[in-house]
């Protein structure tokens, strides 16, 4: 056992996972990752889709360290800072649309999360607000009640009132698994039912992701979110786009909710916004920032200097290399193959994502009964081959690949040879025990 492996046995707190990767990590550049042996990984997770632009990317430490020299910390909502103002006006160019211009920033994204239902309910005057099944929003007691997974609810209740659910556009375990649009249709439909029904009429604002991280990599219905914006319309409720994950590349543009056609009122983003060091942002309209009165809000670490310089950095360099159009490109090629692989393997229920978000939701059955211990085995096997890769879902039955948008063609051919052995191997193994039985 490694000194580092005992003492966080001995003195961190880590029995909230069911285990810990048995790898210390040293050092990472791009897409790989090494351990104090010096074993190599490719990293397919990218530290839960964080390093988009790749481990330790030269560009962003260079702002950061130079920052570092200059200014560490001046509480920024208390005086001026220069790289917290530059941030903002290039979020403000970067968001869909021409109205989101005004930005908050924090240090995680269930603390932006968090302040976007708040400016929500000052600005609507109303206090509810409605979430989907099989989200995740945070793990701070705001945020896991606007969480629509019982499984990372559990234990921590009561939760806040005036929460809703409404059904997650989860095509593929829906009546309507071979017509997309007219589950869409039928979500945006039973919203407008959730509003009259599951409410008190006094709704603020309604959440989602644009594409579903932790439910398992779940991609809306093209139509999904025009016809939820005309329902949230009609009623005076805002739409909180939850881009902490989907955010910065991730899918292919800069923002996921570009893939629909529809301008959120709020968009929160954390993770990729700066390639590592802690920082997050919700994003607004004039009108909804300006709710916010003296004593209203406040982070102390919010739109650190050094935060704020590496995330400009890393937009910079995104734009310099044109990673979400890497993202897009790799993320076809490696969908066209996991479609491929699915063909000849049962066990894959469905190949879904967008860019370098993808998702292979494994199943045992034609009943497609969740197959997740098949999906730890298969993460298991990856993991001694070299690949590092994530399991999600809110059955825990779906393998997540969701790369350095600067992973490189061999690396991404390697890794997507690993994951193909990686099934077929579990999957004869499933079926060498079935033939016994």
């Amino acid at each position: 056992m490694s000194d580092t492996i005992r003492k966080y046995q001995d003195y961190v707190i880590t029995s909230f996972v069911k285990a810990v990767q048995p790898v210390v990590i040293d050092t990472a550049s791009g897409a790989i990752i090494r351990d104090i042996s010096g074993r190599e990984f490719i990293d397919c997770f990218a530290g839960i889709s964080v390093v988009n632009a790749g481990h330790c990317n030269p560009k962003v430490n260079a702002a950061a360290k130079a920052q570092i020299d200059k200014l560490v910390h001046c509480a920024s909502y208390i005086y001026y800072s220069q790289p917290t103002a530059d941030l903002a006006e290039k979020i403000a160019h970067i968001t869909p649309g021409t109205r989101l211009r005004k930005s908050f920033f924090a240090n995680s994204g269930a603390e932006a999360i968090e302040g976007a239902m708040k400016v929500a309910r000052l600005f609507t005057g109303k206090h509810e607000i409605i979430s989907l099944q099989q989200s995740f929003h945070g793990r701070t007691w705001g945020t896991l009640s606007i969480t629509g997974n019982q499984g990372r609810k559990k234990r921590g209740g009561p939760y806040a009132p005036g929460i809703a659910f409404a059904p997650a556009p989860y095509a593929y375990r829906s009546p309507w698994p071979n017509d997309p649009e007219k589950f869409a249709t039928h979500c945006a439909k039973t919203l407008e039912e959730v509003i009259r029904f599951s409410t008190a009429g006094d709704v603020a604002a309604f959440i989602a992701e644009p594409v579903m991280g932790e439910g398992g990599i779940i991609v809306p219905p093209q139509n999904y979110f025009r016809e939820v914006k005309e329902v949230l319309d009609r009623h005076g409720i805002l739409f909180i786009a939850d881009e902490v994950q989907s955010g910065f590349g991730r899918t292919g543009k800069m923002f996921a909710i570009e893939h629909f056609g529809v301008e959120p009122d709020i968009l929160v983003t954390a993770k990729g916004i700066a390639n590592g060091y802690p920082l997050a942002a919700f994003t607004t309209r004039d009108e909804i920032a300006a709710s916010f009165r003296p004593g209203d809000h406040l982070s102390t670490f919010g739109g650190n200097p050094v935060c704020c310089a590496a995330a400009l950095a890393n937009i910079e360099f995104f734009e310099e290399e044109k990673l979400c159009e890497q993202s897009a490109e790799k993320g076809r090629y490696a969908l066209a193959h996991l479609k491929a692989l699915q063909r000849r393997l049962p066990i894959i229920g469905e190949v879904r994502g967008l860019g370098l978000m993808i998702g292979v939701e494994l199943v045992k059955d034609e009943a497609l009964t969740p197959a997740a211990a098949e999906a730890e085995a298969v993460r298991d096997t990856c993991f001694k081959a070299g690949v590092l890769i994530g399991v999600g879902g809110t059955n825990a039955n779906v393998l997540r690949l969701q790369p350095p948008l600067v992973i490189t063609q061999e690396q991404l051919d390697t890794a997507l040879e690993v994951l193909e052995g990686a099934i077929t191997e579990v999957a004869n193994r499933v079926t060498a025990v079935a033939g016994k039985a």
